[in-house]
């Protein structure tokens, strides 16, 4: 099977439609699928929920399908850097099903794993609980969460090899993995490709069991979503 498509278009053909439910890696701008972000804007596709931990910045990463319209339902953890996410959400032109940060790594590392739900002490006695079953362990109180499966991932990680198994770069390691163990298909970025069996066993961070298919963006942009300098 080959997992190695020429292009983020090619590799997203017969794979994204509208009104699907999307993982996508990455946190702020670290670590973010650019190319293929970029790639499922010029699909076209619309009505798109996407798990994410954050909707990139106005005019990049998934900032870019906000501009468009093309998503309808955010699942995020964190929206203050994005002034149209902001706008929209204010209007009541976009959903937002709010997660604590934690909760929402655990539900897509539980949908991956098949765990169908959890129990965590995490957001007992807020909005986050409204609506959702509660129960005591002894004598504390959690509430349970739904896990999150997507019918598409798109994450990115700094090597893979043919056979897709996977290594991310430090920070931007984030929530890639648990974003590409919740895809029912996983399309993955990397910025370099290996030949099978050159990465040591040890060093693999994220098994190809779990990916599809693969682009080379060996030239992200990688942008720096807050530059701040030492005052003169």
């Amino acid at each position: 099977m080959n997992k190695v498509f020429a292009s983020a278009k090619e590799a997203l053909a017969g794979v994204v439609a509208d009104g699907q439910t999307l993982a996508v890696g990455g946190f702020g701008l670290c670590g973010i699928p650019e190319a293929l972000i970029a790639a499922l804007r010029d699909s076209g596709v619309k009505g798109l929920t996407c798990i994410s931990n954050n909707a990139g910045v106005d005019g990049f990463g998934l900032g870019l399908l906000l501009e468009t319209r093309q998503i309808k339902k955010m699942i995020s953890s964190y929206v203050g850097e994005n002034k149209e996410f902001e706008r929209q959400y204010l209007a009541g032109e976009l959903e937002l099903e709010f997660t604590p940060q934690g909760t929402l790594a655990e539900k897509l590392r539980a949908g991956g794993a098949g765990i169908p739900a959890f129990f965590t002490k995490t957001g007992v006695g807020t909005v986050v609980a409204e609506g959702k079953e509660t129960r005591e362990f002894d004598g504390e109180t959690y509430v349970m969460e739904r896990s999150l499966r997507a019918d598409v991932a798109l994450v990115k990680a700094a090597k893979a090899d043919r056979a897709g198994n996977l290594v991310f770069n430090r920070t931007a390691r984030n929530f890639n993995p648990m974003a590409a163990m919740a895809g029912k298909i996983t399309i993955v970025e990397v910025e370099e490709l290996v030949e099978t069996g050159s990465i040591d066993p040890d060093d693999v961070h994220l098994p190809g069991i779990f990916v599809q298919r693969i682009v080379l963006n060996a030239h992200p942009e990688k942008r720096i979503e807050q530059r701040t300098v030492r005052a003169k």
